[in-house]
């Protein structure tokens, strides 16, 4: 026997869902197994990358060196160093260098200096800026000229 339900006091039943509602239950369920899917497969076809060499030292008085190098080709190199104290305490000295190839093959190298002048890239791979305009140098040299206790 078909059992019905009557409704609790005070509430009123709810409409059935329309073919739309169904609809988009449905591409929201298809949507999900296919991220699902395909996040998986990207895993899949990322196999980890290998250490090849891994070095590193790391000593009480603030020096430290590291290296290491993948098997993906990216190489990684650093020394640093504790410079006297200034006036905010001691002084830490970075000299480093980082290379890889990138997607189109070119090989692509950079070396830094990080200190208290900040951090120092260098590389032919950094943009450049572009030339200060002539206008502009002449206003700086105005302004030194006719300003000599400012440095």
């Amino acid at each position: 026997a078909a059992s019905t339900r009557s409704p609790r006091p005070g509430s009123t039943p709810s409409p059935p869902p329309t073919k739309s509602a169904i609809m988009m239950k449905i591409a929201v369920f298809v949507a999900v197994l296919v991220a699902a899917a395909s996040a998986q497969q990207y895993q899949q076809l990322r196999a980890p990358i290998p250490i090849l060499r891994h070095e590193s030292q790391i000593h009480p008085d603030g020096r430290f060196q590291y290296l290491y190098e993948t098997g993906n080709g990216i190489q990684a190199q650093a020394v640093g160093d504790q410079k006297p104290a200034g006036r905010d305490g001691p002084i830490q000295s970075i000299q480093g260098q980082f290379a890889w190839t990138s997607d189109d093959g070119t090989p692509v190298q950079i070396s830094y200096i990080a200190d208290e002048n900040g951090y120092q890239p260098r590389g032919a791979a950094l943009p450049t800026p572009p030339p200060i305009p002539e206008a502009i140098l002449k206003s700086l040299e105005l302004i030194a000229r006719s300003n000599p206790q400012r440095k």
